[in-house]
């Protein structure tokens, strides 16, 4: 395994920063026209193309009428899953719900002596569309996906949450999958994925409904299909590779490091795995450790090509040069496996999530400490937050004048609107004050 160490002191390591900050994609022309083709067929042609999609790419025999997950197969699932899998997935949801719960915003207002009120009111959206990917032909379910999309529109308040999901070659969509959707109160489940899925949410089809959010994970054709829809539905984000960037000073010990890295190098190839360190022996350490923890892995393969293509270390002078080159990237994971973590909580600026000390692995962040783990990838921390219950809400503002008020405030409003050349907003108001109209 091959794995670049540099210092940020050399042209090499410089050269490395620089990409390093200027990773943000977009996806090749082919790929945003074959998206634009099967958005515009799914619009024409609504479940008939989506279930003509599902059957070239996931399940060749699935028919129409069974795009659907019906109660008999909500039913069959429940007898498919174990006890322990049901266990686990309420604690975790129970923990996702305990965080989400502290993130809903309230309606306010404000009142001043002349009658005047002004406030915000906060209300969900209608309906949101949760995308989840199918997982290596259903094989390996992505739970926690459903519960970290469903958990937060639940506790917004939105009345209809519809899932979808790719098919195994059989049609049926893995049990696991099914009952974290029960979990999460969704009854509406879809087996359609990719561009068609996406499509069918935003503009809506026979069967599937037209949503005003849509959120979730997929490849690069679903976050371009998202991409695609977005300013007719509101999406989560754009999203990325997954990333870590790991601190670490001479205190740090180079097997958790390890761990970690190869955690997110396993998820794909293009995954960003990467060590800011103080300690050259530190450096080296994680490299032996990462050689040792490759053997055996399942993904190896993937792991290894993100580490030898994406990953690496860089050398620094101190930690303040190491948060503040971690505050330029704006990672997705940032963690703080230094001796006082919490002294440099502060200093960071811009990272997706925050995982502090040795014994906080980003896997806990994944599935169980409670916090989102849908975040911000390709230096997008630097202007957007984590997916949670602010995602599926919106605010109206509210107004309301007594006729004092209008009187005290004629005169400021009138010579703006003169000054903006538009008359009839000042005769709007003029005309009920009695000075004109």
């Amino acid at each position: 395994m091959n794995i670049r160490i540099e210092s940020t002191a050399t042209d090499s390591g410089r050269q490395l920063v620089a990409g390093l900050l200027d990773r943000f994609t977009t996806p090749d022309t082919e790929c945003r026209r074959s998206v634009s083709e099967i958005i515009d067929r799914v619009r024409r042609e609504g479940d008939r193309a989506v279930i003509d999609y599902t059957r070239r790419f996931d399940a060749p025999e699935l028919e129409i009428g069974g795009l659907k997950v019906s109660e008999g197969e909500f039913e069959r699932a429940a007898g498919q899953v174990s006890a322990e899998f049901l266990d686990t997935l309420r604690f975790a949801a129970d923990r996702i719900r305990a965080f989400h719960e502290r993130e809903m915003e309230d309606s306010w207002f404000l009142t001043r002596d002349d009658g005047t009120i002004t406030g915000r009111m906060v209300r969900p959206v209608d309906s949101a569309g949760l995308y989840v990917p199918g997982g290596q032909g259903g094989s390996t379910p992505l739970v926690s996906s459903v519960l970290m999309n469903g958990i937060p529109a639940a506790i917004a308040g939105v009345g209809r949450r519809v899932m979808m999901t790719p098919p195994d070659r059989e049609g049926h969509v893995n049990p696991a999958l099914l009952m974290a959707a029960r979990e999460v109160g969704i009854d509406e489940v879809f087996k359609a994925g990719s561009a068609w899925a996406i499509a069918a949410l935003a503009w809506g089809t026979e069967q599937v409904p037209a949503v005003d959010v849509i959120v979730g994970p997929g490849n690069r054709f679903v976050t371009e299909a998202k991409r695609q829809v977005m300013g007719r539905v509101r999406i989560d984000m754009i999203a990325g590779p997954s990333e870590v960037l790991i601190l670490a000073d001479e205190t740090a010990e180079p097997a958790f490091i390890a761990a970690d890295m190869l955690a997110q190098a396993e998820h794909d190839p293009q995954a960003l795995a990467l060590l800011i360190t103080t300690s050259s022996e530190i450096a080296e350490a994680t490299v032996h450790r990462l050689r040792e923890q490759l053997d055996g892995l399942g993904r190896r393969d993937i792991a290894l090509a993100s580490l030898e293509q994406r990953g690496a270390i860089l050398l620094v002078r101190d930690l303040a040069e190491a948060v503040e080159l971690a505050n330029r990237i704006a990672i997705e994971h940032l963690e703080l496996q230094v001796a006082d973590p919490w002294q440099w909580l502060p200093a960071i600026r811009h990272a997706g999530a925050i995982f502090l000390g040795p014994h906080t692995p980003e896997a806990a962040g994944d599935y169980v400490a409670g916090p989102n783990h849908v975040l911000p990838t390709m230096g997008t921390a630097r202007i957007s937050s984590a997916l949670g219950v602010e995602t599926f809400l919106k605010k109206s503002s509210v107004i309301s004048y007594s006729r004092a008020a209008l009187l005290a405030d004629a005169d400021h409003i009138q010579r703006l609107a003169g000054l903006e050349g538009l008359g009839a907003h000042a005769r709007s108001v003029a005309i009920r004050v009695g000075r004109g109209g």
